[in-house]
């Protein structure tokens, strides 16, 4: 598949090949709707927690004698059926990770790059630098490309001062190809790749 590289003026600065291995897999909603419940198991904390009878605060004496009163008998006022008492089967601190085999993650993220170059909506650039971190002139520029909501995959190593200029943008994310993933690709329209990304990409995805 070969697709015209841009640069950050908009303008034409050739063009790129990209490995169908990687850019044009079978789409699979299957996998990434998997994958986007794995990223999101993961990313839960997983600290709420609620007290049980043995953790509620108060004494362990029997509060009255068990006949004679005409109350009914109460062995504890610490019981989930008092106020103030205990929550039984209540949430406890735990871990909401799934699994996912590595194969099929790094079948999602390519089902995920997939997607966007099916749907017009992958643009290569050149680079993803800038000469100062100016955020005004950074919208300017995306309104130019007619970008509104987007995700930049830059090389291994990102451009301090782009990430500067986008980094207060709403709708726009910036990643290292390493922070690539399906979640944060798909939550935007478009997708942007450097051609320092697509090499990247195609490197650790083309044999996975």
């Amino acid at each position: 598949m070969k697709i015209t590289v841009k640069t950050l003026a908009n303008k034409d600065a050739g063009s790129i090949d990209l490995n169908d291995d990687v850019f044009a897999v079978e789409i699979r909603q299957d996998i990434l709707h998997r994958m986007i419940r794995y990223q999101l198991n993961k990313r839960q904390a997983g600290t709420h927690k609620t007290k049980d009878i043995s953790e509620v605060s108060g004494t362990g004496k029997k509060p009255f004698k068990q006949k004679g009163t005409g109350s009914a008998r109460r062995g504890t006022n610490r019981a989930p059926h008092h106020v103030g008492g205990a929550r039984m089967f209540g949430p406890v601190v735990r871990s909401h990770a799934t699994e996912m085999p590595k194969r099929e993650r790094a079948l999602a993220l390519k089902i995920a790059l997939s997607a966007k170059a099916a749907e017009g909506k992958l643009v290569v650039i050149d680079s993803a630098a800038t000469a100062k971190p100016k955020t005004k002139e950074m919208v300017a520029t995306l309104k130019a490309m007619n970008i509104k909501s987007a995700v930049f995959v830059t090389g291994p190593e990102m451009e301090v001062n782009f990430a500067l200029s986008t980094r207060n943008i709403p709708l726009i994310d910036v990643l290292s190809s390493d922070g690539a993933n399906v979640y944060d690709i798909l939550r935007r329209d478009t997708l942007v790749l450097t051609k320092d990304a697509v090499d990247a990409l195609t490197t650790r995805l083309a044999a996975a």
